[in-house]
């Protein structure tokens, strides 16, 4: 290198596709929103539960199923550098949580309702409120065989729901039945995919032995009329499987729940039974799935643990986010004071006024860079503070603070610090 020649500069590094930053503008409403599902879980009587975000890859393959789109190819796998074990990051959150139910034996009580909340990990084609990493409400109710657990959560969504002030979302249900109704509907399925062969696509034709049932589940618009032409399970119920469909009819007609049944609404993991249903809603002009679940008795026993009856729902934060700031919500996080200040001995009596606030239950900023007080002032309105604390020498000087509203016409005046809670509160 010579003298004239300067060091690069290195590359400015992106985040990974599909894989996104949450920026401090769009965090009041993320904040609002999660403390809004926290409080009403909590009206239910749900408890947090939090698992890891890497799981033992088989984990996945045995709940999920290993002919699914998820196993085959979305999910984040990789072999641990150190022991060999092969690891995935979760692309879901119910196996991991039945996981922890049987190593840790929670449910010696009989049953317990959980929900957690965290990033998943999928390896999907980016899109409009769906990311290869994604955020998930899940809430899982375990040890609870009947269709009022069901309906439970189906209320709670709609509460929340109407606490958001989300219309135009669509319940969707449906009972896809137990193994033996599954079993017969999967030889009904063969058969019929199997004589209109030509029509479906190579993932079709490729589950068609394994998974047939999946392809009900199919995006493909050329095959529709082949789809809706096959066998519904619906028809194939048996006794048991349609009472606990009336019973969770039944309930949500009690509760003026309005919904449509769907004859082929399937869900994408192989680990569901009886009751499966989602809440859509117009995104975009488009009707988005932003909630879906359903009942679950036979995954305890596929990864190890007793029989036990399940149910739950994941519900997708990005997707429920932009539902809701569709419809005109936003959230700013509150700021009660921004506290300027400059000359000699002023930052002591800020940060004591600051303080004296916060133990009060107040949010409160302090200036910080220096500035005279014109700079310092255009960052308190910028901030969308409330009020903005003045600490000159002569308020130092008297141990006062001068409190100067923002937001609305009102008499600036200069308070000693027992009076600050009450000169602030007096003008929210």
């Amino acid at each position: 290198m010579t003298a004239l020649t300067k060091p690069s500069r290195p590359v400015a590094l992106q985040a990974v596709k599909g894989m996104n930053d949450l920026l401090p503008a769009e965090s009041g409403l993320w904040e609002f929103f999660e403390e809004t599902v926290r409080g009403i879980f909590r009206q239910y009587g749900y408890r947090l539960i939090r698992t890891p975000i890497v799981e033992p890859t088989p984990l996945f393959v045995r709940s999920i199923g290993e002919v699914t789109d998820i196993v085959e190819k979305e999910m984040y796998s990789f072999v641990d550098s150190m022991n060999g074990d092969p690891l995935t990051l979760r692309p879901e959150a119910t196996a991991g949580i039945v996981r922890a139910a049987i190593e840790h034996n929670l449910l010696y009580n009989g049953s317990m309702r959980v929900w957690t909340v965290g990033p998943m990990f999928r390896h999907e084609r980016p899109q409009k409120g769906r990311y290869r990493q994604f955020h998930q409400f899940d809430v899982e109710a375990l040890g609870f065989p009947g269709p009022d657990v069901d309906a439970e959560q189906i209320v709670m969504l709609c509460r929340l729901w109407r606490t958001l002030g989300l219309d135009g979302v669509e319940l969707q249900i449906n009972s896809i039945g137990d193994a033996s109704e599954r079993r017969e509907h999967r030889e009904q399925l063969i058969r019929h995919f199997s004589e209109n062969e030509d029509l479906l696509d190579g993932d079709a034709r490729r589950r068609l032995l394994s998974n047939p049932l999946r392809i009900l589940d199919t995006k493909n618009p050329a095959m529709q009329d082949v789809v809706d032409a096959a066998p519904k399970l619906l028809d194939l119920l048996g006794e048991a499987s349609r009472s606990h469909f009336d019973g969770l009819r039944a309930l949500l007609d009690g509760a003026g729940i309005a919904y449509t049944i769907n004859p082929r609404l399937v869900r994408g993991m192989d680990y569901y039974n009886r009751t499966v249903f989602e809440f859509v809603a117009p995104i975009g002009g488009t009707p988005l799935t932003i909630t879906g679940g359903g009942r679950y008795d036979g995954l305890f026993e596929q990864l190890g643990g007793k029989p036990t009856p399940a149910t739950g729902f994941g519900m997708g934060i990005e997707r429920v986010i932009l539902a809701v700031q569709e419809r005109g919500k936003s959230v700013e996080p509150p700021l009660d004071a921004y506290v300027i200040h400059a000359g000699a001995g002023t930052e002591l009596l800020a940060v004591r006024a600051a303080e004296v606030l916060r133990d009060a239950g107040c949010s409160v900023v302090v200036h910080a860079g220096g500035g005279n007080f014109k700079s310092q002032m255009k960052k308190a309105d910028a901030s969308g503070a409330r009020h903005a604390l003045i600490v000159g020498e002569d308020e130092a000087a008297s141990a006062q603070v001068s409190v100067k509203h923002l937001r609305e016409a009102a008499e600036q005046r200069r308070v000693g610090l027992s009076e600050l809670v009450g000169a602030v509160a007096s003008t929210n």
